[in-house]
């Protein structure tokens, strides 16, 4: 629907401004007079160059999602209407993405549409555990409860991906400038010392003369060699994107050392803070498994999942096929078992997922202390062995002239 720009002045004569959707100006103009507006003009807003060019739009982010829960359960319980409550979230809205989002929620939703169903037309920023979470709110009358636990649901989930990011971003980071190091002193600096010994005749030592035929392959073939790593990665993509392909390389993640146990632990954090708030805010359980098997991540987990959940469609206990699976540490099966003895699972589930989010805390900084020596040294051999290399026959050169004089 159309947007307006409009200004005027209020019953006060004091000056005021916004906008407003109608199907065209004049439906706008009678809009604003309802308010109690005198309106002084309307026009259409003008539309924003992301909107040409789809690849300067700003995504919504975690952050702006957990804003928008916050505040929105907060004005619920004041006891504010839905559109009300989407119309001042649009208004004050900066993301012009997420803007435009909540004005298509909120025109849904003055059509007759429930809340839930409305945010389910744009999976891409309300997942399947958003919507489904909303509509058990929305059932069981405690929308604004609900928006609460997601929003502190989404805060968690945040800081636990972000701390993994950050763990895998530093040794990347260290790895490429070493990778642009190494090769601007192969491609720039060891030609300048190649002339030097060339005219100097002198007899260079093995290693120079490694270095230096490693130089001149780099040269010759450094345009292809980047070729082959972009093929590497569009290839990794393709694998990635194919399900044997996605099932190959998820195994083998979780096969890695150190790595494979971090992941495994992001693994059962995220499945027990998913779980539990479901379950929490009223989700039956078998929906709930669903729902958390489509959010796993990783396709072996995703496996045990679904087949735990088939085992407990057929009346077994939650922790007996779940233990089967191989893919939860007996500590966890353990406790949730004690925790569906005792009526309790979802607290249980609550309780697991804080144990895990500090053992992935510990898992990255270990993970940190154990790849920054490793680091050190891999630079330190690199660099360091090239410059070696050259200033050898610099020293035999120097030795050379001291005898002569």
């Amino acid at each position: 629907m159309p947007v307006f720009l409009w200004k005027g002045t209020d019953r006060t004569g004091k000056a005021q401004k916004g906008e407003v959707e109608a199907d065209n100006v004049t439906l706008a103009r009678q809009l604003i007079v309802r308010k109690g507006i005198n309106v002084r003009s309307v026009k259409p807003k003008p539309k924003d160059i992301s909107e040409y060019l789809p690849f300067l739009k700003r995504g919504v982010q975690e952050r702006d999602l957990v804003i928008f829960v916050r505040q929105f359960s907060t004005m619920i319980d004041a006891g504010m209407p839905v559109v009300q409550c989407l119309e001042i979230l649009q208004d004050q809205q900066q993301n012009q993405t997420f803007k435009q989002i909540i004005r298509q929620v909120k025109t849904d939703v003055e059509s007759g549409a429930t809340l839930s169903e409305a945010l389910k037309k744009h999976p891409k920023v309300f997942d399947n555990l958003f919507v489904n979470l909303v509509a058990a709110g929305e059932m069981g009358g405690i929308l604004d409860v609900i928006l609460g636990r997601l929003a502190a649901y989404i805060e968690k989930m945040a800081k636990l991906k972000k701390r993994v990011k950050g763990a895998m971003t530093y040794p990347g980071i260290v790895i490429s400038i070493a990778i642009v190091v190494v090769a601007v002193i192969l491609v720039y600096v060891i030609p300048v010392f190649a002339g030097l010994f060339k005219d100097a005749g002198v007899k260079l030592p093995p290693v120079t003369l490694f270095v230096m035929d490693m130089s001149s392959f780099v040269q010759s073939y450094i345009h292809w060699m980047i070729l082959a790593l972009i093929a590497l990665a569009f290839v990794f993509k393709k694998i990635r994107g194919n399900p044997k392909g996605r099932d190959l390389t998820d195994r083998t993640f979780l096969k890695m050392p150190v790595f494979g146990m971090l992941l495994r632990k992001v693994a059962v954090a995220r499945f027990t803070r998913t779980l539990g708030t479901m379950l929490t805010s009223g989700v039956p359980i078998l929906e709930g498994l669903d729902i958390v098997a489509n959010t796993a991540g990783n396709t072996v987990v995703e496996r045990a999942i679904r087949k735990a959940r088939a085992a407990i469609a057929e009346g077994r206990p939650v922790a007996e096929p779940l233990q089967e699976t191989h893919v939860f540490p007996t500590m966890v099966t353990q406790m949730i078992a004690v925790g569906e003895s005792t009526g309790a699972l979802d607290s249980m589930l609550g309780k697991i997922a804080d144990f895990y989010d500090e053992e992935v805390d510990v898992a990255v900084d270990a993970l940190t202390s154990l790849l920054e020596p490793m680091l050190i040294v891999f630079l330190g051999v690199t660099i360091g062995g090239l410059l070696i290399a050259m200033y050898m026959p610099i020293f035999q050169i120097a030795d050379v002239v001291g005898r002569s004089s």
